[in-house]
């Protein structure tokens, strides 16, 4: 009786460790197979490396840092398992844009931002800068085109596109300096960088908009370029610009002079 007792349990004790054992097995394959980020898409010529959309990437916190632009608010972002990553819902949107999808477009955008993106008049942006935050960006390596963005910056919330900013290409330098003061007065400033360098956005930025009536007194020819003036109670405010009609002007820098 003993001896018989003796071997169901050995048997149920060796049972147990064959199916502990099978079981730590598959889980090592599934976090073997797992890649980080998993189904981010990458765009084509997109290394895997700077397509993660990983928002601490040291290399993105780089970029952030050279061209001003400003993160999503970190409550943008989704809770971990309720929304996709900021990156994947970004590379989806970026895809079916290159595909000229709007309906599939549609689906991980608003209508607003759909609307943006397919007005670019750039040719593609060739690498995908990753985000920071729930702000994704895609920038140009091959083609120059006006303002620090360098691009297309996607604002993802909540697992879609809210916002999309992108290059512009304006054909005056009154419209690039009128869009400029149009970002400061919203507060905007990756609205800014659309049409203007990082040196400008900065120092336009360092204060508010607000309690000094600006009157706008068009451009003039300068040395080198085009300079857009607002005037204001004891002084004005100068934006100096550069471009063509054919590339597209840009606010390059912003000196202020007093009565």
């Amino acid at each position: 009786m003993r001896g018989s007792t003796t071997a169901v349990i050995m048997a149920a004790m060796t049972a147990a460790v064959l199916a502990f054992s099978a079981g730590t097995a598959e889980a090592g394959t599934a976090r073997a197979s797992a890649p980080a980020y998993a189904g981010t898409v990458v765009p084509a010529g997109v290394t895997a490396a700077t397509a993660s959309g990983a928002p601490t990437a040291a290399g993105v916190a780089a970029v952030s840092a050279a061209t001003g632009v400003a993160a999503a608010p970190a409550g943008a972002v989704g809770a971990v398992g309720a929304a996709p990553a900021p990156g994947k819902v970004a590379n989806r949107l970026f895809r079916a844009w290159l595909r000229g999808d709007r309906k599939a477009a549609g689906a991980v955008a608003t209508p607003a931002a759909v609307k943006t993106l397919f007005a670019y008049v750039y040719r593609a942006p060739d690498e995908f800068a990753g985000c920071v935050g729930g702000a994704c960006r895609f920038v140009h390596t091959s083609v120059r085109v006006p303002g620090a963005l360098n691009g297309i910056l996607m604002i993802v919330s909540g697992g879609t596109v809210t916002k999309v900013y992108e290059s512009r290409h304006l054909t005056t330098a009154g419209k690039a300096a009128k869009h400029l003061f149009g970002a400061w007065k919203a507060g905007d400033r990756n609205r800014g960088l659309e049409v203007a360098s990082a040196g400008a956005v900065k120092k336009l930025f360092r204060a508010r908009f607000g309690g000094v009536g600006y009157i706008y007194q068009g451009c003039s020819r300068e040395t080198g370029g085009t300079s857009c003036a607002y005037s204001y109670e004891g002084g004005a405010m100068l934006m100096h610009a550069r471009g063509s009609a054919t590339r597209g002007y840009e606010i390059r820098s912003i000196t202020y002079i007093a009565d």
